[in-house]
């Protein structure tokens, strides 16, 4: 008898916890997704912007903070040191909420699919509208 009712309050015990469990993961992944909303657009908008020329816009969709710590030539630098034009494809990795940030990682890969970049991105939401607040190479 005692063998039947500490398998049964196990049972209920790993349901629960799994019931939980499962709960926990579904909050979080919705709040990724509300959360992310209007990140893609913003990721489009800005290697549109690059690839037609447009340095400056680019530019414009950093934060001030991004500004102050990078200043026009060296986000000139950075972009030329990626040599951007050698990739075409671009594969976006699952967001990671930290306070009042996302961080995503991108990967752009060549036509060839051969070559790859890595970068990794931070965005803060600034007056309802996403910015780009980071910018760097991501480790491989």
């Amino acid at each position: 008898m005692d063998g039947a009712l500490v398998k049964a309050i196990g049972i209920k015990t790993l349901l629960y916890g799994g019931s939980a469990l499962l709960l926990f993961w579904t909050f979080n992944a919705v709040k990724i997704v509300i959360g992310a909303r209007g990140i893609n657009p913003l990721v489009k908008q800005f290697f549109d912007q690059i690839a037609s020329g447009r340095i400056d816009a680019a530019y414009r969709l950093t934060t001030k903070t991004y500004k102050q710590h990078v200043n026009r030539q060296d986000f000139l630098k950075f972009l030329g040191s990626l040599q951007l034009n050698r990739y075409r494809n671009l594969k976006s990795g699952r967001p990671r909420i930290e306070g009042d940030q996302i961080m995503l990682t991108l990967n752009l890969k060549s036509e060839d699919k051969k070559a790859e970049l890595p970068l990794e991105f931070t965005f803060t939401k600034i007056e309802k509208e996403w910015r780009i607040n980071r910018i760097a190479k991501a480790s491989r």
